[in-house]
């Protein structure tokens, strides 16, 4: 399991799964099953900006890390 995530691509998601927990948990942004899946969104994006690796981006073929 190689990388497929590039630097900006991880910051951006970041930022992104960040945002997604923090309106869940701490803002209130989102109820019912919106609250599910903004959750779900933020973890993952967390997961694959932590990990470098993102199984979407193996299956269409993407890659956005230059090493």
């Amino acid at each position: 399991m190689g990388k497929n995530v590039g630097n900006v691509d991880r910051s951006l998601r970041a930022v992104i799964g960040i945002l997604a927990l923090l309106g869940v948990f701490v803002f209130g942004w989102f109820t019912g099953w919106t609250h599910w899946a903004a959750a779900a969104v933020g973890v993952i994006m967390l997961g694959t900006a932590a990990m470098g690796f993102c199984p979407l981006y193996r299956l269409v073929g993407i890659n956005t890390c230059r090493i």
